[in-house]
């Protein structure tokens, strides 16, 4: 028969299970290069893609479109679009996007107390990746 001390260990151990799942399926997002930078740069508000695209030196067109559209899917970002004339289309952050926002400065202001910069994390912050070279 189970003891108290065996089912509480045995939940300890599930509650565990899915943080670590959850805190798996976040960086598999937030871990891809510039998420973290086009999350932050949407916390001004609205913007078109050129304007996010300028926002975010280094960023390729392409890679800019590919975060875009992972952001959206996933519910953190809505695309709208205004038919005009001229047609525009506009990214902003939504109510759970904005909710990880105060999470990222805070990981920012931990990265800024305790990563020591590097001539190469200075340059791989501005350069373009291998998939966009």
């Amino acid at each position: 028969m189970p003891t108290t001390a065996n089912r509480r260990a045995h939940l300890d151990a599930e509650a565990c299970g899915r943080k670590d799942a959850a805190l798996a399926r976040a960086f598999d997002l937030l871990g891809k290069r510039w998420t973290g930078v086009v999350l932050g740069t949407l916390s001004d508000g609205p913007a078109g893609f050129r304007a996010l695209s300028r926002a975010v030196e280094g960023i390729s067109d392409s890679m800019l479109s590919d975060r875009l559209s992972e952001l959206c899917n996933v519910g953190l970002a809505t695309r709208s679009v205004d038919e005009g004339p001229p047609v525009s289309v506009a990214y902003e952050l939504t109510d759970a996007g904005r909710a990880l926002l105060p999470a990222l400065e805070q990981i920012s202001r931990w990265a800024e107390e305790h990563l020591p910069v590097t001539d190469q994390n200075q340059r791989s912050a501005t350069a373009p990746g291998p998939q966009e070279a």
